[in-house]
């Protein structure tokens, strides 16, 4: 199993934060992670405990498809999507630091297929790189809504 995690705060409250990552994750996703090429709804109304969707991404030159669902949804808490054609799981968390939010995100590849073993140290670093850019990316576009919306 191959574990990436990396932390930030954000200086909005924990609210539209929770939003922006979770509630609005269609929308806002590929905005975050730009390897995200192909977004598409499967389930339909709000996200929620079992929400499907499907993405292609291209990681690196290597293009690669998945179906993910939302394993896990707990208001202002956290929110967990796990791959249900991929051994993966992303996991937001998030935790009110006095008018900011910490947004704790890690990955887990949970499974690495044979092929790529010679590469696992490589993979390693590539996901923690990943995570780290993760936190990065969604800190700076929560903070430019906010400055655009004057608040």
């Amino acid at each position: 199993m191959i574990i990436a995690k990396a932390d930030v705060v954000v200086f909005d409250e924990i609210e539209r934060v929770y939003q922006f990552v979770a509630l609005d994750f269609v929308a806002n996703y590929p905005r975050w992670s730009s390897e995200v090429v192909e977004l598409e709804a499967l389930s339909t109304g709000p996200v929620r405990l079992g929400y499907q969707a499907r993405q292609v991404r291209v990681d690196q030159g290597h293009r690669s498809e998945s179906i993910f669902e939302v394993a896990e949804l707990e208001p202002l808490k956290r929110v967990c999507f796990k791959g249900v054609s991929a051994p993966y799981r992303s996991l937001y968390e998030f935790e009110d630091v006095s008018s900011s939010t910490r947004i704790g995100f890690s990955f887990a590849l949970e499974i690495l297929e044979g092929r790529l073993r010679p590469f696992e140290k490589l993979i390693r670093i590539a996901v923690q790189d990943g995570a780290r850019r993760t936190v990065r990316k969604l800190k700076l576009l929560i903070e430019k809504e906010m400055l655009d919306h004057g608040e």
